[in-house]
C-alpha cells in the first residue's frame, strides 16, 4: 500500500501538512484550481520554497483579503497572528468559533453550511467524506470544550475559508498522490500558554486537547502550540497507526511543510513516502 508516515517532532497544523504534500509532489496549480471549485470568495494561497534551520521545505498558507490590507506590512512569513496563532500561520485553537448565537458583523458559518459547500463541489465523494470526517471531528471537540451542541458551533467567516480549505486541501493532495494509509509519530505539542479570543489557555489547547484523546503526544520547553486543531483533527481521523516509525516501513519520497516562526528546533513537519503492509 502507498504509506505516508507523518513525523511530527515539531508538531503539525493545516498548512504544515499542505506544504509537505505540494513539497511530495502534488502540482500548486492543479491544487489551485481543486480549491477553485470550492467556490469560496476572498483568499489567494501562498506557495514559496523557504529554509528552516537549512532544511528546505515548502510554506504554504492561506491569505485572507479582508486581513491582507490589516497586515501588508508582514511581509510573506507572518501571517499567524491574524489567525490568533502564534507559531504555524494556521488555525487559532478556536477557529475564531461562536458559541453565542450573535453573528455580529461577520457572516457565520455551521456545520451544516460547510457540508453543503464541499457536497456541492465537483470533488471526488472520497475527498468530500475524509473532509467531512475530520471537520466533524473537529465540531465535535469544539462543541464538547464549549458545552453546547454540535449544530451551534459556527465558525466565523475568516476562520471557516481557512479551515476548508486546508482540511479539503489535504484530502485531495493525499488522493492526487494516491497514499492509502496513514501513520503518524507520537505529535510534540510544545508548551506554555497561548492567548485566544476566550483568554490565555494552556498548550495544548482545550479543543486540542479533547481532539488528541487516545493519541500519544509529549511536551518539551520549546514554548507555543506546536500542534493546532486542524493538524490534530487531521491526524484523529485519516491516521490508522501512530507511534514509532515500523523498521519494516522503506520510503522513495521524503518531504517538508514548514511552519510560520523560527525555532530552536526545525519547524517542519517530515512526510515519508512509500510502500508497506497495512498498519491497522
Amino acid at each position: 500500500m502507498k504509506t505516508l508516515y507523518l513525523d511530527c517532532f515539531s508538531g503539525i497544523s493545516g498548512n504544515m501538512f499542505t506544504g509537505m504534500l505540494l513539497q511530495a509532489g502534488v502540482p500548486f496549480d492543479a491544487f489551485q484550481d481543486a480549491m477553485a471549485s470550492l467556490k469560496l470568495e476572498g483568499y489567494s494561497l501562498v506557495c514559496e520554497s523557504v529554509s528552516k534551520l537549512g532544511i528546505q521545505s515548502v510554506y504554504y498558507n492561506v491569505i485572507l483579503d479582508a486581513e491582507r490590507h490589516h497586515h501588508a506590512h508582514d511581509g510573506g512569513h507572518d501571517h499567524e497572528h491574524h489567525h490568533h496563532h502564534e507559531h504555524h500561520g494556521s488555525h487559532s485553537h478556536e477557529h475564531l468559533v461562536d458559541t453565542t448565537g450573535h453573528h455580529h458583523h461577520h457572516q457565520h458559518r455551521g456545520l451544516q453550511e460547510i457540508t453543503a459547500i464541499i457536497e456541492a463541489s465537483p470533488l471526488s465523494d472520497s475527498v468530500k467524506a475524509k473532509s467531512l470526517a475530520v471537520f466533524g471531528e473537529l465540531a465535535k471537540a469544539e462543541a464538547k470544550v464549549h458545552g453546547v451542541p454540535v449544530d451551534q458551533i459556527h465558525f466565523h467567516e475568516v476562520g471557516a475559508v481557512d479551515c476548508i480549505l486546508d482540511i479539503v486541501g489535504v484530502a485531495w493532495a493525499l488522493e492526487y498522490l494516491g497514499i492509502e494509509q496513514i501513520g503518524a509519530s507520537p505529535l510534540h505539542v510544545g508548551s506554555g500558554f497561548v492567548r485566544c479570543a476566550h483568554g490565555v489557555m494552556p498548550v495544548p489547547a482545550p479543543a486540542t486537547a479533547e481532539l488528541l484523546a487516545g493519541i500519544p503526544y509529549y511536551a518539551t520547553d520549546i514554548r507555543g502550540e506546536l500542534v493546532t486543531p486542524t493538524g490534530a483533527a487531521l491526524v484523529k481521523t485519516l491516521a490508522s497507526y501512530i507511534g514509532p516509525r515500523p523498521k519494516s516501513f522503506v520510503h522513495d519520497i521524503t518531504a517538508y511543510g514548514a511552519g510560520t516562526k523560527d525555532l530552536e528546533i526545525p519547524n517542519v513537519v517530515r512526510g515519508f513516502i512509500g510502500e508497506a503492509e497495512s498498519w491497522r
